[in-house]
């Protein structure tokens, strides 16, 4: 589904693209519906969510980056195309974290139980390291975290 909207900022950085109710009401995946979104040529996948009575979606620095979305200006008028997400989500687990993760049981069976988003969020913290230095500390800091 296809639709104008405008960009909605919450404090300093967090931008999010406005959905209408009716277009959350016509993909039929429920109030927090999976999705794939395209602005500006680029596609995504994400989920819907409410905010202060409204449906966003949000835009990390990365994708605004990517769509063009300017970073902290609200209001800026965006067409985005909105389908139903029903594929998996599975995260991609970089060689190094799943051999830190098999080699602690408690670990990498907690890993497993999280959520997409959860999973997501260890991994991104790993690969968003500027140093392999830091890069293996991640990794140690969330085996650790996982393991208990």
């Amino acid at each position: 589904m296809r639709f104008p909207t405008t960009i909605f900022l919450a404090g300093k950085n967090n931008t999010g693209i406005i959905v209408p109710s009716e277009v959350v009401d016509s993909l039929g995946g429920g109030r927090k519906p999976a999705v794939t979104v395209t602005v500006n040529g680029f596609t995504y996948r994400s989920t819907v969510a409410s905010m202060g009575g409204r449906y966003l979606i949000p835009v990390s620095a990365e994708r605004r980056a990517a769509t063009g979305i300017q970073s902290g200006v609200e209001g800026q008028e965006v067409d985005v195309e909105l389908e139903l997400d029903t594929q998996p989500r599975e995260v991609e687990v970089p060689d190094d974290v799943r051999a830190a993760l098999a080699a602690d049981d408690a670990a990498r069976t907690a890993f497993e139980k999280l959520s997409y988003s959860g999973q997501s969020r260890h991994v991104l913290s790993v690969t968003d390291a500027k140093t392999e230095a830091t890069r293996q500390t991640r990794i140690h800091t969330m085996v650790r975290a996982l393991g208990g």
